[in-house]
């Protein structure tokens, strides 16, 4: 088991190298769009917890 998650770790970071390398404007646009998507989470867990403090 562990050696399969060795090799799809080595196959995911392949993958992204792949990507980066071949198209650096996409992978950017993905990353923003990750980052996005992460701040809007971090907002919603923060606006429940206000809510449920008040």
């Amino acid at each position: 088991m562990a050696q399969a998650k060795k090799i799809a770790m080595y196959l995911l970071i392949v993958f992204v190298l792949y990507t980066i390398i071949t198209s650096p404007a996409r992978a950017a646009q993905l990353v923003q769009v990750g980052f996005e998507g992460i701040s809007t989470a971090a907002k919603g867990v923060g606006k429940f917890m206000t809510s449920l403090v008040n």
